[in-house]
């Protein structure tokens, strides 16, 4: 429990009701008499705790489903897996929802003072960032990994606000990077990223400690934005098919084994090739949907991952293949 941010008065009340709560085991009819207010304000106390950090919860998990499922991840692929109990009968879209909340709750552990995040904007990347909670942490900065303009739209708008969710939850400073997802020919990338300002932010990307990314799959009932954001034309569909595309990672897409490299469209896309990816020390990927399972083997074979969040129906897949 955490003693931060006290000279703001409701972090004060919060923090003497969860002190009374967690450490002294009293129930909330009992600190809401002692506060001279409503349960349901203490409640609210409570839940402004957790969410600003003045209170950790950690959970020891047994052994069991989740955690065999998780040491046979790192067995087999060795890679550090965090899964997320859903029972089957959720829909892909209520999945998705648990899967990006626990991703929100377990990234303040490996985001700290002094650090570069970088983020792939997304579906996913937009839902972590409504569920992140506040820590606050001191020279650090989140920087765009690819960029978001297309033909309808300078795509700024939708990048800044998850990038600023961000900036917000951590206090960090934030980088945006205003070019389109793909250019329209991969000259004009050449050039654009030889220009001082473009290489400020691509060496920010470069010297990233920790990114994290969803992956973009064609396959999933949760749609992946560049699919359906009109970041595609019917002939970029039909040279990823014929690339044998099953996802991306930022905009850069890879096939089943893993190989990225001489994929057509790579090469006007504006994310991070997985060479300068690969040389970021924590690598973590959030996934959820079984209809994502092509995907997920690809980017595992792409030996990226080093960190996987995912739901407990996917992970079963995963491991019984």
């Amino acid at each position: 429990m955490t003693t931060q941010g006290l000279n703001d008065p409701r972090a004060a009340s919060a923090l003497r009701a969860a002190q009374m709560y967690y450490l002294q085991d009293m129930t909330m009819d009992a600190i809401a008499r002692e506060l001279g207010t409503s349960r349901s304000s203490v409640s609210r106390l409570l839940g402004h705790a957790r969410e600003t950090g003045l209170v950790e919860i950690q959970i020891h998990q047994p052994q069991g489903q989740e955690l065999r499922l998780e040491e046979a991840i790192r067995a087999r692929f060795g890679i550090a897996a965090h899964v997320v109990p859903t029972p089957k009968n959720l829909s892909d879209v209520e999945r998705f929802e648990r899967v990006a909340m626990s991703a929100a709750r377990l990234l303040p552990l490996y985001f700290d003072s002094n650090m570069t995040l970088g983020i792939g904007w997304g579906s996913t990347l937009d839902a972590i960032s409504r569920h992140l909670p506040r820590k606050e942490t001191h020279n650090t900065t989140v920087v765009q990994l690819n960029g978001a303009g297309n033909t309808f739209t300078t795509g700024v708008d939708y990048a800044s606000e998850i990038l600023q969710r961000f900036g917000q939850a951590f206090g960090s400073g934030i980088q945006q990077f205003p070019v389109p997802a793909f250019f329209d020919d991969p000259r004009t990338k050449e050039a654009m990223w030889r220009e001082r300002s473009m290489r400020r932010v691509l060496d920010l990307q470069a010297r990233a400690d920790v990114i994290l990314f969803g992956l973009g799959s064609p396959f999933a009932e949760v749609p992946s934005r560049v699919y359906i954001g009109g970041y595609l034309s019917r002939d970029d569909y039909r040279s990823l098919r014929e690339d044998g595309v099953v996802g991306d990672i930022a905009t850069v897409f890879y096939r089943q084994d893993g190989t990225w490299q001489n994929i057509e469209l790579n090469a006007r896309a504006t994310g991070p090739g997985f060479g300068v990816l690969g040389r970021v020390a924590r690598r973590i990927c959030v996934v959820s949907g079984v209809q994502k399972l092509p995907s997920l083997r690809g980017a595992i074979a792409t030996r990226l991952v080093t960190d996987l969040v995912l739901d407990e129906h996917l992970a079963e897949r995963l491991v019984d293949e």
